[in-house]
């Protein structure tokens, strides 16, 4: 058994870092890395992944039904409507973070979200054009996972260019792995084995455009 494999207490080989925690591990073994083409999903998650710079995703998992409450469920198209008096309201609001900058950027993106679905028809067209034709990030190896790879930069670069913020090389990285654009799962990993066939089953049934 690799030293970055953890069996739990069920007998099912994980990657190490969701530990112990029952929601972490949940996480982990249902959502990370799954395929997911759900717009709302898609656009809650690059606004989580933001405000979760400087902080554990843990802590941002365990406010996520608190940030669903306060952001419409993450709709693009109520979130873009937000005004100042939402700006004060989510900054009063002790279950979330509560950070200006962030906030005023996740309204911001709403904006520039609805714009990528009238150019691409969804956000998911747009963002699994950007899945690796070459499986980049399809974790072969038991070696370091990266911060960042040259796809996310060219993604991070594009998504800047048309507006967005908060969504630098790393934080698209993040995204990118948490929705199943690439599977870096460790060999081994039972979540990881699912995902390599969910992508793999996607992948047939819609050939992304390929690395670009």
């Amino acid at each position: 058994m690799s030293d970055w494999l953890r069996v739990g207490d069920d007998g099912v080989p994980r990657c190490w870092w969701p530990g112990t925690d029952p929601g972490y591990v949940a996480y982990h073994d249902h959502e990370w890395a799954r395929p997911m083409r759900d717009d709302r999903r898609l656009f809650e998650k690059i606004c989580l992944e933001g405000f979760q710079a400087g902080l554990s995703w843990l802590t941002i998992l365990r406010k996520r039904d608190n940030f669903r409450d306060a952001f419409a469920g993450f709709d693009p198209v109520v979130v873009s409507r937000f005004d100042e008096t939402d700006v004060e309201r989510l900054l009063a609001n002790e279950g979330i973070v509560r950070h200006q900058g962030k906030i005023r950027s996740a309204i911001n993106n709403a904006g520039r979200a609805r714009e990528l679905a009238d150019e691409f028809g969804s956000l998911a067209d747009y963002f699994w054009a950007y899945e690796p034709a070459t499986r980049e990030g399809e974790r072969t190896t038991e070696a370091p996972i990266p911060a960042t790879t040259p796809t996310s930069t060219r993604l991070a670069r594009d998504l800047k260019r048309r507006g967005w913020t908060f969504v630098g090389p790393t934080t698209v990285y993040a995204f990118m792995q948490a929705m199943g654009l690439v599977n870096d799962h460790l060999p081994g990993c039972l979540a990881g084995d699912e995902c390599r066939i969910e992508r793999r089953q996607a992948t047939l049934l819609d050939p992304p455009p390929g690395d670009r």
